[in-house]
């Protein structure tokens, strides 16, 4: 079944971010000229997905107004304002659709996943966390999505680390260990280094199957 459906889940308070989130959602941070969430949006729009579903908390109605295309330009801006104002209005395409679900009081990742249940309906859905902000040639996302159509089956993306930093991830225990993709075992959340099963840490994107 195609892939169509992503859930963000950005409900989360952003403790480990103050003072900077005390006001602004931390997906809602800067970086360069762009929020993390839009960053996020963008590589799911640009690995095919266009129902974008977001798990959003009481604090969280800057997010949507963000990608709502409600700008308004004034007949007295033109030229470089005007295309600025112009690409803010188009973050989101036509042919895609964003949803707002309101997580009443955020308890964990898969408590969040889960009130997206309703509109998922059944279908393989991706989850981006979009304060792991990934810098690759091809987006990750869309590599996932790609290894999904060959093998049919859930994936989670990880990352080589040092096993120093093993407390800082959900290190995963893995088969066939010098293959691209391998069949996972188990995940250990954030091991000490002596107890982790391998150096790679799990990074915010998903694939799953119901």
């Amino acid at each position: 079944m195609k892939l169509t459906k992503v859930v963000f889940p950005v409900a989360g308070y952003g403790s480990r971010f103050l003072p900077a989130t005390k006001a602004t959602p931390k997906e809602m941070l800067p970086v360069v000229d762009k929020p993390l969430i839009q960053y996020a949006v963008e590589e799911a729009l640009d690995a095919g997905f266009t129902d974008l579903i977001f798990i959003t908390g009481k604090t969280k109605k800057a997010i949507a107004d963000h990608f709502d295309s409600s700008l308004e330009i004034t007949s007295n801006i033109t030229g470089f304002k005007k295309n600025l104002f112009d690409r803010m209005n188009q973050i989101i395409p036509s042919h895609a659709s964003c949803i707002y679900i309101k997580q009443e009081e955020p308890l964990g990742l898969g408590h969040a996943i889960l009130q997206a249940k309703s509109v998922l309906g059944g279908q393989p859905f991706a989850v981006v966390l979009a304060d792991d902000l990934i810098d690759s040639e091809k987006v990750v996302l869309k590599q996932m999505v790609e290894k999904y159509d060959d093998i049919n089956s859930s994936i989670i993306s990880v990352q080589k680390i040092e096993k120093k930093d093993s407390i800082q991830y959900g290190m995963v225990a893995t088969e066939d260990k010098n293959k691209n993709m391998q069949k996972l075992l188990d995940i250990i959340e954030k091991p000490s280094p002596k107890d982790s099963p391998s150096n790679f840490g799990v990074v915010g994107r998903y694939i799953f199957l119901f």
